[in-house]
């Protein structure tokens, strides 16, 4: 993000319009898809969840300071994982597989959003957006909001430990063989990492982002196409 600026790969009006989708995805969407975790865990029977104070939309509870900071320099990162105790459930490798799918659901549904709003705005605003620096950095916003909402969904769910993709893998593995897994999980989140970082992961990501992405796009212009 803020490196691609520095390296001349983002012109001024762009970083802007990344930048401010950034923030709205860290201080909204973030705390969004961490309550789903909360929310749908609570349903499922832990109430822990309620008096650790993770079942709220206030960004405070849920923001990650190094996690918005890589979310804003590279363009993935996480907010504070909710604790889960599957203690409560009754069938605990289901249900956590339901509370891990559904932080990235809301990473869709707010692309979803997004991609209401997009197709309004260049159905209704399209002078304005070719004839005004403005109108540009409104529709580079609106499209990296959804965009980066994607990717954030996609990227949770790969099965590798901590993502959410590993819980729901975990549902499917016979218990002697997830018991092997668990031990080392703390390790895996170093492989992620450094998988981002060289940019192994970025083009698998992209190309299924850019598939959903394309159906969202469709899907939410579908409204404005009889206009």
């Amino acid at each position: 993000m803020l490196f691609d600026l520095i390296n001349g790969r983002l012109t001024f009006e762009s970083a802007i319009a990344t930048i401010l989708a950034v923030l709205l995805i860290i201080f909204l969407v973030l705390p969004f898809h961490e309550w789903a975790h909360a929310f749908v865990g609570y349903k499922l029977g832990d109430v822990s969840v309620k008096y650790r104070k993770r079942l709220t939309l206030n960004p405070i509870e849920h923001i990650d300071p190094l996690g918005a900071l890589c979310l804003l320099l590279f363009g993935f990162g996480w907010a504070k994982p909710v604790p889960i105790d599957s203690r409560y459930f009754k069938k605990p490798k289901r249900d956590m597989a339901l509370v891990a799918l559904a932080g990235p659901l809301a990473n869709l549904i707010a692309a979803t959003v997004g991609g209401l709003f997009l197709n309004m705005y260049v159905t209704f605003c399209a002078r304005f957006i070719y004839t005004n620096t403005a109108g540009y950095i409104i529709l580079s916003f609106l499209v990296n909001y959804v965009f980066i909402n994607i990717i954030l969904a996609v990227f949770n769910l790969i099965p590798i430990p901590p993502l959410d993709g590993s819980k729901v893998l975990y549902a499917c593995l016979p218990d002697r063989i997830l018991y092997k897994f668990i031990p080392y999980e703390r390790y895996f989140i170093l492989i992620v990492l450094a998988l981002m970082w060289v940019g192994v992961l970025s083009y698998p990501i992209n190309f299924v982002a850019n598939y959903i992405y394309n159906g969202i796009m469709w899907l939410t212009g579908l409204p404005f196409s009889f206009l």
